[in-house]
């Protein structure tokens, strides 16, 4: 059974979520604790589930996502998988972080890369990783097929799709990620985004106006 613990951070409200086995062996999913308060929020978490870190996990590589990269590296000492294109974006965040206030530690580099279907253990769970470029180029999403729980990162949102004008996205990309990768996982599937509330595919392939408009429907 896939346990999900779900926390709001930064001034972006990213949503970083713990998966945890029902040991407690957990991944961290996209840390973006950025004051200490955050990063002490997580770690009393931890300590009071008695949880066990023994993966971070990153979607995608923009700055409300890694910005507790470091912190759980560090403490921890957990192995980081990602996207091998990610590291591109992770290496140009402090600089463009810069531009609107904000002080960033460069994220560690990932110990190992993972792409399509590729399976990534949290103890007893096992995440398909999914290829879903369009938001960024290297961007992947995980999915926990016993439980019909996906992780989309900022590819859907409820009655949304993420934003394709930062340097890299592109709007066909991401739409094609959605209707070939996503919706064909199953109308019961719940979507954790990283943005706001869990929505469904049946909600999103109903109600969302970008797949309806792009699906013409």
């Amino acid at each position: 059974m896939l346990h999900v613990f779900e926390f709001t951070f930064n001034p972006y409200q990213e949503n970083t979520y713990i998966l945890a086995d029902q040991a407690g062996h957990c991944a961290i999913v996209d840390p973006g604790c950025y004051t200490a308060s955050e990063q002490q929020a997580l770690v009393r978490f931890i300590e009071s589930q008695a949880l066990k870190p023994i993966l971070l996990l990153n979607t995608h590589g923009h700055v409300d996502h890694m910005l507790g990269n470091r912190f759980v590296k560090q403490t921890y000492d957990v192995p980081f998988h990602t996207h091998k294109i990610v590291v591109d974006e992770l290496k140009s965040v402090p600089s463009y972080a810069a531009m609107f206030g904000m002080t960033v530690e460069p994220s560690p580099e990932p110990d190992h890369f993972i792409d399509e279907g590729d399976v990534v253990e949290v103890g007893t769970e096992k995440l398909e990783v999914l290829f879903t470029p369009g938001h960024s180029p290297g961007h992947i999403s995980f999915f926990h097929r016993e439980s019909k729980q996906l992780f989309s990162g900022d590819v859907l949102f409820q009655n949304s799709i993420g934003r394709v004008d930062l340097p890299g996205g592109n709007y066909e990309t991401l739409m094609s990620s959605i209707v070939r990768k996503l919706l064909p996982l199953g109308q019961e599937v719940i979507v954790y985004p990283g943005h706001g509330d869990p929505t469904t595919i049946a909600a999103e392939s109903q109600h969302n106006p970008y797949i309806r408009q792009y699906l013409g429907v």
